[in-house]
């Protein structure tokens, strides 16, 4: 079962069975992985969803479900970048203080409106889906297209609206690297967000591993007893 938060209106088709939705906290979770006989979770989120990781930690920990968190590889600043680190949405916004510039945010729609306290500037936005209102920002550009992207019309589009600074969060993996390749080969800044803390647990960066993985992780307690151990176990 592959479950979406439901942040995309249309995701793409997939070949095994979906829902869509929250699960109503820890205990909501508890309750689907007892409900559904859930043998083994694999928390494959975006590395900024820390409060659905951390739910998974805590209903696993719960319900002795083994659990494994496939996530991305951070970027690095490399050769030739212009990075400034940030620790969170509120850093990143304080960080704009000053004249006007055009700054590309590539950062979902989710928290365009935060950047309402810097109105000086004219915000290039790239979201994957038309918004359902328009986006609180008194200079805005919005373009939907959804990824990967790649260098070249990153490079294209930087350059068609003039952008001046590119606002991204970490996610690492390559679907949305291009972004940061055309802001170095163009010689721009980039403001990123540095990832929330999510509580240890067992994470892989590779599908093969975590299919090698399924082929050998215990199975929970079949009573499903109360086992605050387990995901460590399971791993």
């Amino acid at each position: 079962m592959l479950s979406y938060a439901g942040r995309v209106a249309q995701p793409r088709a997939q070949p095994i069975a979906v829902r869509v939705g929250g699960f109503g906290g820890v205990p909501g979770l508890v309750r689907y992985l007892r409900d559904q006989g859930v043998t083994h979770l694999v928390d494959a989120t975006h590395p900024f969803a820390a409060q659905m990781s951390g739910n998974a930690i805590a209903a696993c920990a719960q319900t002795g479900v083994p659990l494994l968190a496939l996530t991305r590889a951070a970027w690095q600043p490399g050769l030739g970048d212009r990075w400034q680190s940030v620790a969170d949405l509120p850093a990143a916004v304080a960080a704009l203080g000053g004249p006007p510039r055009r700054v590309m945010l590539a950062l979902g729609r989710m928290h365009l409106a935060a950047f309402a306290a810097q109105p000086q500037h004219h915000y290039v936005l790239r979201l994957v889906d038309v918004p359902d209102s328009p986006p609180p920002l008194p200079q805005h550009t919005t373009i939907v297209s959804r990824g990967p992207f790649d260098v070249a019309s990153d490079t294209a589009l930087m350059r068609e609206h003039r952008v001046d600074i590119v606002v991204c969060k970490n996610a690492g993996g390559t679907g949305a690297q291009a972004k940061l390749h055309a802001a170095r080969g163009l010689g721009l800044p980039v403001l990123m967000m540095a990832r929330p803390l999510i509580p240890a647990r067992h994470e892989v960066t590779r599908m093969d591993q975590v299919l090698q993985w399924l082929g050998h992780a215990p199975r929970p307690p079949s009573d499903h007893a109360d086992t605050s151990g387990g995901a460590e176990r399971g791993v």
